[in-house]
């Protein structure tokens, strides 16, 4: 069963090329250790809410986007072994990562429907 590791970031508006090219750096990193989909998108219709919304999750600044990305996995134990291998692989270490690595969340998910 496939696997999804979900992501929520917030991003300043200024580095979106930055954070564009750290995607498509990584990209060959992850599918290297098994990833079988890599999306990242950025926000354009992110309302902030009353009691809670992406934007307030993410603590959003004036001047940042909220960025919802997932990497697919063939299933959970491809995506674990594959952090595992990343955390010691070299090529990840001087990444670009343009944006307050404090609030963004991260998490994994058994996907319940698909079609």
């Amino acid at each position: 069963m496939p696997y999804v590791t979900g992501f929520l970031i917030p991003v300043p508006a200024a580095n979106k090329d930055r954070y564009i090219k750290s995607a498509e750096m990584s990209w060959p990193l992850f599918k290297e250790f098994g990833a079988l989909e890599h999306v990242e998108t950025w926000g354009d219709n992110v309302p902030t809410g009353e009691t809670t919304s992406f934007p307030m999750a993410v603590k959003l600044e004036d001047g940042e986007a909220v960025v919802f990305s997932w990497l697919k996995w063939p299933d959970k134990a491809t995506a674990d072994a594959a952090w595992q291998k990343m955390m010691e692989d070299p090529r990840f270490e001087g990444m670009d990562m343009p944006f307050d690595g404090k609030r963004m969340m991260w998490g994994g998910f058994q996907p319940i429907f698909e079609s």
